[in-house]
């Protein structure tokens, strides 16, 4: 497993080494000790799972402290884009996002920590991902970044025509509205 740091501190992209031969492949998604062994001391809690269409765009979601989660994302069918926001008032990247394509080809999976708004767009005609948390979900915690913020400007490689969003992530505020 190869363990790197994105552009944004504490971000982190993981490659599983693959294990490839006539019958298929296999790879570890998720090890403790090689975590641990990299200074990853995250206790996740939860799996989660989605399935979406082409042009869905989800987020940008985040839960507020005590209950505050970090995801570990991962693409088990098709291709998104992957977007994590930095909100975390005190970084020097606060406000910065990083982008990355999560597929089940590359099976790369992004570590997104607490402090981070999560979001991701729908590349291939469908798409089921897969993440841990480590906390769980709470309602009153629950907090939104419009996925179109202008002072983001992230591109998720979806024209607008065709982007679906839910009602609930098209009220939501702006970065700069975010408590």
């Amino acid at each position: 497993m190869k363990i790197e740091n994105a552009p944004i501190e504490d971000l982190l992209v993981i490659t599983p080494r693959v294990f490839e031969d006539e019958r298929g492949y296999f790879f570890e998604s998720y090890n403790e000790t090689l975590f641990r062994e990299n200074g990853i001391n995250i206790k996740f809690i939860q799996d989660n799972q989605s399935f979406s269409k082409y042009g869905v765009i989800r987020g940008l979601h985040l839960q507020v402290p005590p209950f505050a989660q970090t995801k570990l994302v991962r693409v088990l069918q098709g291709e998104i884009l992957d977007v994590a926001v930095d909100i975390r008032k005190d970084s020097k990247t606060y406000g910065q996002h990083f982008s990355i394509v999560l597929s089940a080809e590359n099976k790369k999976q992004l570590l997104i920590p607490q402090g981070f708004a999560h979001g991701f767009s729908v590349l291939s005609p469908t798409a089921m991902v897969s993440y841990k948390v480590d906390q769980l979900y709470d309602k009153n915690s629950e907090r939104g970044i419009r996925f179109d913020d202008p002072s983001l400007n992230i591109d998720w490689k979806i024209n607008r025509e065709e982007s679906i969003v839910s009602a609930k992530d098209q009220i939501l505020g702006e970065l700069k509205d975010l408590v």
